[in-house]
C-alpha cells in the first residue's frame, strides 16, 4: 500500500492508516522508543497469553537496541526469540544476524535456548529454509516482529525485483539463492508470514536510505510494501545519526 503519511516528532496512536511513520531526532531517541515498544508488548503479551514471541531483525541498526535490551529488566522465561533472515555463513561468523543479536544481547540473557530458535543457515540455503519453516510451523501469531530497511530497498533477506513476492501466501521462509549482495544464500521469512504477527515495526536511520524511503513512501513495489500485518506497520524513522 502507499497511503503512509508522516507524523510530527511523536508517536500516533491512529490505527486509521496501514503505515505509521514516526519521525525522531536521531538514533539514540529511535532505540529509546523501540525499547519501550518492547517491553510494554512483551509484558502484555506475558500477561494475556503466557509468552511473547519475538521475531529479530539482522543488519547494523538494531545492534545498539539488543545492547540495551541486555540491561532491561524482564520476564525472559517467557521469552521466545525468532529471526527474520540470516546470511548462509559458518555458525561463529560474525556477518551473521543470530552472531550479532548473541553477542549484543542473547549470550547475555537468562532466555532458554531452547527459546532461541536459530536458522540453521550453515547448512545452505534450501535445506535450512526447509528446517526452519519446520521450526515454525506449529508457531503461530508473532507478537512483534522487528524490521529493517537497505539503502537498496530490502527487507529481512527479501530484495526488490526478486521471486520472493510470488511466493504462496502458506509458505513461511524462502531460500535466497542469488542475492545482490554477499552472501549470495540467504534464507528468509517471507513477506506473508512476517505479516502474522500482531505488531511490525521498521527501525530505520534516514542516514543512506533516503531512496528507499522515497520509493517506499512513492509506492515503489518493495518488500516493505508487501508487510500488511491487521494492525498496520510502524516506522521508526531516525532523521540524524547522534
Amino acid at each position: 500500500m502507499s497511503n503512509c503519511k508522516p507524523t510530527p516528532l511523536t508517536v500516533s496512536s491512529s490505527m486509521l492508516d496501514h503505515c505509521r511513520w514516526h519521525l525522531l531526532a536521531d538514533i539514540g531517541v529511535l532505540q529509546q522508543e523501540a525499547l519501550r515498544r518492547i517491553l510494554a508488548i512483551a509484558a502484555l503479551a506475558i500477561k494475556e497469553r503466557g509468552r511473547f514471541l519475538l521475531v529479530l531483525a539482522g543488519g547494523e541498526t538494531p545492534r545498539g537496541l539488543y545492547q540495551q535490551l541486555r540491561q532491561a529488566k524482564a520476564n525472559w522465561s517467557a521469552w521466545h526469540i525468532y529471526f527474520s533472515d540470516e546470511r548462509c555463513l559458518p555458525v561463529n561468523d560474525p556477518a551473521r544476524n543470530s552472531r550479532m543479536a548473541g553477542e549484543a544481547w542473547l549470550d547475555h540473557a537468562p532466555i532458554p535456548a531452547r527459546q532461541i530458535h536459530l536458522i540453521a543457515a550453515e547448512l545452505g540455503a534450501i535445506q535450512a529454509a526447509e528446517a526452519y519453516a519446520n521450526t515454525l510451523r506449529d508457531v503461530g501469531e508473532f507478537d512483534l516482529v522487528l524490521l529493517g530497511l537497505g539503502e537498496d530497498g530490502h527487507t529481512a533477506s527479501l530484495f526488490p525485483g526478486q521471486a520472493w513476492a510470488v511466493a504462496p501466501i502458506t509458505t513461511d521462509t524462502v531460500a535466497v539463492l542469488n542475492a545482490p549482495k554477499p552472501p549470495a544464500q540467504r534464507v528468509s521469512l517471507t513477506a506473508s508470514r512476517l505479516s502474522r504477527t500482531r505488531q511490525l515495526l521498521f527501525l530505520i536511520k534516514l542516514a543512506g536510505k533516503q531512496a528507499a524511503v522515497t520509493n517506499w513512501r512513492a509506492g515503489k513495489d518493495l518488500p516493505a510494501r508487501h508487510m500488511m500485518p491487521a494492525n498496520g506497520v510502524d516506522i521508526l524513522l531516525a532523521i540524524t545519526e547522534k
